[in-house]
């Protein structure tokens, strides 16, 4: 007996001993493919020095208003994610897509995700960049809580909100934050097997699949997804992100005040099976209750979370609506 406890001892450390090396290898392997990848990972728009660090913006288009985009979370690289939008948008209003501290080319911090800062580093920078409010805002899934905080501390700046599969502050106060996630996320990433796997035939595509495989997105965009994913893992700052989604929403319900902008909410049928998630499904159509100007929802067919990489067509319709432009409608 004592022989065995000895063997199975000697092949557990034997073991242990292979995965502490085969993990370490994983770690040099995405360092150095980070500093490879941060040769060419250069900013699109500009940095502006923001609460002691960097954060970015892209803008671009033409008209009067301007659309204001905020990402959903572990979004990596928003500007990748909005493109289906932006590029149809572009030619009637101009837009700013944001990269909250954390993603795409802004830096991380080591200040508090709690949603007043996150919403007062937004203010700042779009102050600083030189955009003139009011703006309409399109807020996709948590980039929601953050869009309504804007609106109820700077309601003369805000005109309207298109929420894209945004979530109300309802729903993100009654769950509980799914932390597992981005634990197993990043344990993915800072360990090399993600970088090892987007070299597996297919698994890119599978990766984004809630994003229809990217489909709508050019080839040197498909490629910017991959290395921001892996620059920007899920780093601190999404960390703490998801895990004050519930504390910010409830502060969001502390305040009380509804918005008197309008509001229209875009919720996809997953496919028909929208059904499947009660509680989504039944905070989704009370959402546009938040607007005491004029709320409603549209379900979007043949859709999915992601539902602006589907059918961009219609966000872009109705943001262009809100902002006056029905003549695209014709």
């Amino acid at each position: 007996m004592k022989k065995w406890r000895k063997i199975l001892l000697r092949t557990f450390m034997y073991g242990l001993a292979f995965l502490i090396v085969l993990l370490s290898a994983g770690a040099l392997y995405q360092w150095n493919g980070v500093r490879q990848d941060a040769k060419t990972y250069v900013p699109i728009g500009k940095l502006y020095d923001i609460q002691g660090g960097k954060m970015h913006l892209v803008t671009g288009g033409q008209g009067d208003t301007t659309v204001v985009f905020a990402s959903g979370w572990g979004t990596a690289n928003p500007y990748v994610d909005f493109y289906p939008l932006y590029d149809g948008l572009a030619p009637y209003a101009k837009y700013a897509v944001y990269d909250r501290f954390g993603y795409g080319y802004s830096d991380t911090t080591g200040e508090d995700r709690d949603i007043d800062t996150i919403v007062a580093e937004i203010h700042e920078l779009l102050a600083a960049s030189g955009q003139k409010p009011p703006y309409l805002f399109v807020g996709h899934s948590l980039g929601s809580l953050e869009t309504i905080r804007y609106a109820q501390k700077y309601p003369n700046e805000v005109k309207g909100i298109v929420m894209v599969e945004g979530g109300s502050p309802e729903y993100y106060a009654s769950r509980k934050p799914l932390t597992v996630i981005p634990l197993v996320q990043g344990f993915l990433v800072d360990t090399g097997v993600a970088r090892a796997l987007y070299h597996v035939n297919g698994f890119a595509e599978g990766l984004a699949d809630e994003r229809n495989r990217l489909r709508l997105l050019p080839d040197n965009l498909k490629e910017l997804d991959r290395v921001s994913t892996l620059v920007k893992g899920v780093n601190k700052n999404m960390d703490k992100e998801i895990r004050q989604s519930r504390a910010n929403a409830k502060k969001i319900l502390a305040t009380g005040n509804r918005l008197d902008i309008p509001i229209t909410v875009l919720t996809a049928d997953y496919f028909g099976k929208l059904n499947d998630d009660k509680a989504w499904m039944e905070h989704e159509a009370s959402f546009p209750k938040w607007s005491t100007a004029q709320g409603k929802q549209i379900v979007v067919p043949e859709s999915s979370h992601y539902l602006h990489h589907y059918n961009p067509a219609i966000v872009v319709q109705e943001i262009l609506v809100m902002i006056g432009q029905e003549e695209y409608q014709k």
